[in-house]
């Protein structure tokens, strides 16, 4: 089967070197979002083999892999794993994953587990996809020592993906709508739309270096309110979404006239920011609606 490693690059010079080792003879696309380190310079010196798609601005994660997908779907891809530059394969990762694929052809995505950057611990956040409420089976079977090929969760992040060739054809690559953060959310919402599943494969496993960084959108910034509503109002599983915008501009306009009769220009400053904030990004997000109900090898 042919196999495309893509990883999305931004100044990720204090991994790029074990990221790029831990590939082994895999075919790999480094997708590189306009790093201003040496990313590019370092790749075409050490790693002339490696497929380098250079972009002149910054893309963000979800654009770059579409474009990384697109490149190994022209060449013949039958998987793609998306793999972050903060992360580290085991040698028989990807193998063992196709292996398990092969005999659960119904899931759309695999993952590993993934460790920290020492590999001697669970990545904190990987964590919280394997939690009770998502799958009741896990902790139990790695406590008894019992574990199954393969465990149903609703969402994992795509530091490592594997998707196979019918996914992308299905469902298509990430959504545009969303720049960095939110996009494997996003696209996890499409596939349970659809019926299909994502899993984590147990016995596979990857190093996620990313254990003392800070990221992340700041919860007080305007970006971070315009990437909640995109989340939850883009979810195509979500059938009342025209409601809830309309339900929160009535909020913002009870909350300006609260904030006229206090004489506070700046909270209604707040509130008219946000209901243009509403306003400019409702059409494309109807329009991600209308276009992820289908399916389609839609953005890539």
């Amino acid at each position: 089967m042919t196999t495309y490693i893509i990883i999305v690059s931004y100044n990720g010079m204090k991994w790029l070197e074990k990221c790029l080792n831990s590939c082994g003879d895999y075919n790999v696309i480094v997708v590189d979002n306009a790093s201003t380190d040496n990313s590019v310079s370092f790749i075409k010196k050490q790693y002339s083999q490696i497929t380098l798609l250079e972009q002149k601005a910054n893309l963000g994660f979800g654009q770059a892999n579409n474009l990384g997908i697109t490149y190994a779907l022209n060449k013949g891809a039958d998987y793609v794993f998306l793999l972050n530059q903060d992360a580290y394969l085991k040698s028989n990762t990807i193998s063992e994953l196709i292996k398990v694929h092969k005999n659960n052809s119904e899931y759309a995505i695999l993952s590993p587990i993934q460790l920290n950057g020492e590999g001697n611990k669970l990545d904190r956040n990987f964590s919280k996809y394997l939690k009770y409420d998502y799958n009741n089976f896990f902790h139990f079977d790695a406590i008894t020592k019992n574990l199954s090929e393969i465990y149903l969760v609703p969402f994992v992040n795509a530091a490592s993906w594997l998707i196979p060739k019918n996914t992308l054809l299905k469902v298509g690559g990430f959504d545009p709508l969303f720049f960095h953060y939110g996009e494997d959310d996003n696209y996890c919402q499409r596939l349970r739309y659809h019926k299909l599943k994502v899993g984590i494969v147990p016995h596979t496993f990857v190093m996620h270096d990313r254990e003392f960084e800070q990221k992340g959108i700041d919860t007080k910034t305007s970006k971070y309110k315009e990437w909640m509503y995109k989340l939850n109002w883009a979810n195509v599983n979500l059938n009342n979404h025209s409601e809830a915008i309309k339900q929160r501009i009535k909020e913002l306009k009870n909350s300006r006239i609260n904030y006229l009769l206090k004489f506070n220009l700046g909270g209604v400053k707040q509130c008219n920011t946000e209901m243009q904030l509403i306003k400019s990004i409702s059409k494309r997000i109807n329009k991600s609606r209308n276009t992820n109900k289908t399916l389609g090898k839609h953005y890539i």
